[in-house]
């Protein structure tokens, strides 16, 4: 392993200094800059890091189960983002937040998010589809160190950058060579290292890794891709549904589909299954997905 390269438990400790945001004031957080970051912020950080500003406002027992996202203006790494919580409803089930995520006092995301004390009631769910394990399987960045040589300069950092989580694309497609598909796919994700057992944080990393697998499904149909094409990609808004108690350094199965594009929009939708088949999380998301022409 080359000496510059960060272990997967230095990772994952940056992961959790990301998500652990500075409280300065009643309902007013500052969340630290991703390290060695440069260029857009992703956009799963700005997720992760308002749901977090959202649960350290909201009491013990009630549990996160919903957020929903707009984002506004893209992010700079070079420079922390401010959370400002406002408590919309406080009642005896359910409270609602209210946080802006903001950078050189402007907005540059808008979230909701809502939650509730656990109770029991009735219950089912849609069927995990059918997957090799990922075991069976090479990882994402693997198989982008091994076409390093072609890839775009001005990319490599972006696509090779180590990061937190794992991804092992089922079927994966070439980005150098895409074809045309149907806009559906899966893939096995996890944390690289254990995260410790509190449930609130194995929340925040999944807000924040379903920002990383969700967009480039409605692009599949196109043949297109960020490497071969000079496409502009951005999240336009994200909504995750959390229904069940889940572990994201146990592997999690991420299948997603796109039932839409349109006008340099693309809409997606996403189910999150864990390895024994329980559906934990739902997600939709509209993005931008431009296309300027060929590289």
């Amino acid at each position: 392993m080359d000496n510059e390269t960060p272990t997967p438990e230095t990772l994952i400790a940056q992961l959790r200094t990301l998500l652990d945001i500075e409280t300065i004031d009643t309902d007013l957080y500052r969340g630290p800059r991703m390290p060695g970051g440069r260029g857009r912020v992703f956009g799963g950080q700005v997720i992760a890091q308002a749901l977090v500003a959202a649960m350290r406002s909201v009491g013990e027992g009630r549990v996160a189960h919903s957020l929903h996202a707009y984002f506004m203006r893209p992010g700079d790494e070079q420079l922390p983002i401010v959370y400002r919580v406002v408590r919309d409803f406080e009642g005896r089930s359910f409270a609602t937040r209210r946080i802006i995520a903001m950078q050189k006092g402007e907005p540059i995301l808008n979230m909701a998010a809502s939650f509730q004390l656990p109770e029991e009631g009735l219950a089912h769910q849609a069927a995990m589809p059918e997957a090799p394990d990922p075991e069976t399987m090479i990882p994402d960045r693997d198989l982008l160190e091994r076409d390093r040589a072609e890839l775009p300069e001005e990319l490599v950092h972006f696509l090779l950058r180590p990061r937190p989580i794992e991804i092992r694309s089922i079927g994966a497609r070439s980005l150098l060579h895409p074809e045309q598909r149907p806009p559906h796919a899966m893939g096995w994700f996890r944390a690289v290292a254990p995260l410790g057992d509190d449930p609130d944080l194995h929340r925040a990393v999944l807000a924040y890794a379903s920002d990383l697998m969700l967009l480039g499904t409605s692009m599949l149909p196109h043949g297109v891709s960020v490497v071969k094409d000079r496409m502009q990609n951005a999240s336009l808004d994200h909504a995750v549904w959390l229904h069940e108690p889940f572990r994201v350094d146990e592997w999690l199965l991420y299948v997603t589909d796109s039932p839409w594009a349109g006008h340099a929009r693309g809409f997606n939708r996403g189910q999150i299954f864990s390895r024994d088949g329980r559906l934990v999380a739902s997600i939709a998301q509209e993005g931008l997905i431009r296309l300027r022409g060929t590289r």
